[in-house]
């Protein structure tokens, strides 16, 4: 199965804010359906918004990358 290919502007229709759209994210190159994780209600995760990459804030995170594999990847993002 070949994945959609999302841009940063293409990511960004998923970022919570249109409720007719699915929330995602960017990470490490793939993209993320985030719509179900009540951690992401609304496009928010604390200070985070969805509809971007959160590669470089995974550093500061209290959790590892290993929460990613609750998450399916959709989509690959190529900055």
């Amino acid at each position: 199965m070949t994945m959609k290919i999302f841009n940063e502007a293409e990511l960004k229709k998923y970022d919570g804010s249109d409720p007719a759209n699915p929330i995602y994210i960017a990470y490490n190159g793939k993209v993320y359906d985030v719509t179900t994780n009540p951690l992401f209600i609304d496009g928010m995760h604390f200070e985070h918004y969805a509809g971007a990459d959160l590669t470089d804030f995974m550093a500061d995170a209290p959790h590892g990358d290993e929460v990613m594999g609750e998450f399916t990847p959709i989509g690959e993002f190529k900055k």
